[in-house]
């Protein structure tokens, strides 16, 4: 959920310093210290703290306080948790974990869809893929980031299975990470387009191993790119906004 207005920079701000453990799980906040730091009233306060909390982020206890939980016990696929991560000096932890959850969960997904999809959206698929081929030619990299985001949040909610389909927000945020870090090619990659492509086409023609193995070889393409770059240096500095409570930015 995006937050807006005063508690959601707050939000935003205290996610950012607590996943980068400049506050560290068992730290205790204290409402006053929110208050002062960020130039807030004690009902903005509270209620950003109230946010923290439903994101598992921090727990609230009388007589104790508002204590910082480990980050294993965070909602760590809310898809705000996920940006303050990427955003973090331990990105490269969160990348690599998001690869892996697509790892695990795409090839099933596009493996249930050659299965058990609707003639429409095995139409819809390919269209998608073509509209990816269309961007490609064009060397549209911002068109092609967002025919994939579509494609596979398409490919996702192809699968019939409600869970991997409410995963899209979540593997987006890879999508999304490689755009912003930056970790993605200068030129569209050929190679990419055409694996989508045969992905599409294997779901329309009801081949289920033939499609998860070409996801599979889609994320596997992926996470040797986002590796290599990582390795050589590249400068990750993910935009986040660090403007003073008081503007009504997202967060």
């Amino acid at each position: 959920m995006e937050l807006h207005g005063l508690h959601g920079q707050v939000v935003s701000r205290l996610g950012e310093s607590l996943a980068a453990e400049e506050i560290r799980a068992g730290d205790v906040l204290r409402l006053e210290d929110v208050q002062d730091q960020y130039g807030v009233s004690r009902t903005v306060a509270r209620e950003a703290v109230r946010v923290l909390e439903s994101k598992r982020v921090v727990t609230s206890r009388p007589r104790i306080g508002i204590t910082v939980r480990p980050m294993t016990e965070w909602n760590l696929y809310d898809p705000q948790v996920i940006r303050w991560r990427l955003a973090s000096p331990f990105r490269s932890a969160q990348l690599r974990e998001l690869t892996e959850l697509r790892a695990a969960v795409e090839p099933s997904a596009a493996a249930l869809a050659a299965v058990s999809a609707s003639p429409e959206t095995r139409d819809a698929l390919v269209a998608l893929a073509e509209a990816m081929e269309t961007v490609a030619r064009a060397d549209d990299t911002p068109g092609f980031i967002a025919a994939d985001l579509a494609f596979h949040r398409a490919l996702l909610n192809a699968s019939g299975n409600g869970m991997f389909a409410q995963l899209s927000e979540v593997t987006e945020e890879l999508l999304v990470a490689r755009r912003d870090l930056p970790l993605m090619p200068d030129h569209v990659d050929a190679d990419a387009v055409r694996r989508h492509m045969e992905v599409a086409e294997a779901i329309a023609a009801g081949r289920p191993e033939a499609a998860s193995r070409c996801v599979r070889a889609i994320v596997d393409s992926a996470h040797r790119e986002v590796e290599q770059l990582l390795e050589g240096g590249t400068h990750c500095a993910l935009s986040s906004s660090h403007e003073a409570p008081g503007r009504d930015d997202a967060s």
